[in-house]
């Protein structure tokens, strides 16, 4: 097959209008609906969980042989943990690089907890979540469009992968060569924040040289629209433990003489913002990089979509009222992930615990940096007057102070990435999305998630935008994650489009 679309490639092309290509595209996509998600199910059904190396080998080289097929050459790399696949197809008279970036390791899975294997790729109507049921499909018969194939890694992340080679399928069966080289990082090892990612961009970053580059991943916008986006929030992470008694006391006997470590630790973190979210900690908000003319522009053409999420979420009234939600995920943000203290209904005993810990996840806003956010977190515990220490504490620094926290602060942080909306790149990805249908393609200042886009904003001298397919209610990270099918549909149309076009 490579051979054939490499002889293809030195022949005459055919003239297309942008017009003809998409409807080639979106005609192809719908008679090959059928060897589209059967590969798309191949590609799901294999375990990702990038702690296992070998799982992550066995879908690199799943990978690498299936974008053979579609003329790209391939290696698969590793900096001592899972693999990276890096690849490239040229095209001949191609002046202009894109490199795409997409991973393909999922979140861990607790397989009770789902409605359908994880593993085991499960048409359902609708999201589980909803009422949805698996779809007793024939094999045959048309799909739904709005049906979800559920398993790990549905919507985060191996969609891209299976769109893209279909895009390219679409268009070799109607005779259209990209208009650019395409390059691909494909990454192992996402979900646990990339942490050979720099020593990856250091020994091989000359091998993925471009003109742009498309972050493929995160959700799309609820309004379904076609999107682009600019900017990812950065993320650390910190565990807070307080103290109390060496062992754990009835509560009846020592209530009103032992200090309750739980106490304390409820009233350190809510000391860190106020019941809309905000934070109250001096100076924590000094770096935050204004929004922009052009951002508060885009930001006031998103549809509207805080009430309908309010009432999917079933939430009565959301953090700051008034800032919707594309404005609020410009902020920085301190989020309560878990908090260890002792059980709760028919585990709760009448004892006052040792220790009590919790685990605070930190939003990046645009240039915010760790280092700067930990002085300010930690400036503010003192003033509350807690002793900070770093390591589990002796008896007699806990017999010498009655605040006394650990902070255990864990690896992997980053900061925040935002590019420029209004830069020549973001104008012809935006046309070329415009003229895909009658829908304005929706540009996101920012979106709410993490990604290590500052690694390669570091070690690559290029723009680079976010271009997500995912639907919005694809429950990533969680349970029951899906994808809608019209989403799968839409990005083969999408990668064509911008495929056939960018460099016209």
């Amino acid at each position: 097959m490579a051979e054939d679309a490499q002889l293809k490639a030195h022949s005459p092309l055919k003239a297309h209008s942008q017009l003809e290509t998409l409807s080639e595209i979106k005609n192809y996509t719908q008679a090959n609906q059928r060897q589209i998600l059967q590969d798309f199910t191949s590609l799901l059904a294999l375990p990702n969980v990038s702690a296992n190396s070998q799982d992550m080998l066995v879908n690199a080289k799943w990978i690498t042989n299936y974008i053979a097929h579609r003329g790209f050459t391939s290696e698969v790399i590793s900096a001592g943990r899972a693999p990276y696949i890096l690849a490239e197809k040229k095209v001949p008279r191609a002046s202009k690089t894109i490199l795409i970036y997409a991973h393909f390791d999922g979140q861990p899975v607790e397989p009770a907890n789902w409605a359908t294997p994880p593993f085991t790729p499960t048409l359902i109507d609708k999201p589980i979540e909803r009422g949805g049921k698996p779809v007793k499909w024939d094999g045959t018969s048309p799909l739904n469009p709005e049906w979800r194939l559920a398993a790990r890694s549905a919507g985060d992340d191996k969609a891209p992968v299976i769109a893209l080679m279909a895009a390219l399928d679409a268009m070799d069966s109607a005779g259209i060569t990209p208009t650019v080289n395409i390059k691909l990082i494909l990454d192992g090892e996402e979900e646990v924040g990339s942490p050979t990612l720099e020593t990856i961009l250091q020994k091989h970053g000359e091998k993925l040289a471009a003109d742009l580059m498309l972050f493929c991943d995160g959700p799309m916008h609820p309004s379904r629209n076609k999107q682009l986006v600019f900017g990812m929030r950065g993320s650390m992470t910190v565990d807070v433990t307080t103290y109390g008694a060496l062992s754990p006391l009835h509560s009846g006997h020592y209530g009103n003489f032992a200090p309750n470590p739980t106490n304390k630790l409820m009233r350190l973190l809510t000391s860190m913002t106020d019941e809309q979210g905000n934070i109250l900690i001096d100076g924590y908000n000094d770096q935050v990089r204004p929004i922009s003319s052009a951002e508060r522009e885009a930001l006031a053409s998103i549809p509207k979509v805080d009430e309908q999420l309010k009432h999917d979420l079933a939430i009565a009234e959301s953090l700051g009222k008034n800032v919707r939600v594309e404005e609020g995920v410009l902020s920085p943000a301190i989020i309560i992930k878990g908090f260890q203290a002792g059980g709760v209904g028919s585990q709760a005993r009448n004892i006052i615990q040792p220790s009590a810990t919790a685990s605070i996840n930190m939003r990046l806003a645009a240039d915010q940096t760790p280092a700067f956010l930990r002085d300010k977190m930690e400036a503010h515990i003192k003033r509350q007057g807690y002793t900070i220490v770093y390591d589990k504490p002796s008896i007699e620094l806990r017999r010498k102070h009655n605040k006394l926290v650990m902070l255990d602060w864990r690896a992997g942080a980053y900061p925040a990435f935002r590019s420029k909306i209004d830069s020549p790149q973001a104008k012809k990805l935006t046309a070329i999305m415009n003229s895909i249908d009658d829908k304005p393609t929706i540009l996101t200042p920012t979106l709410g998630g993490s990604l290590p886009i500052y690694l390669f904003e570091q070690a690559l001298d290029m723009p680079i935008i976010i271009l997500p397919i995912a639907n919005h209610d694809n429950n990533q990270h969680g349970r029951n994650e899906n994808l809608r099918l019209q989403n799968l549909w839409d990005a083969v149309e999408i990668y064509a489009a911008i495929l056939s076009s960018y460099d016209k």
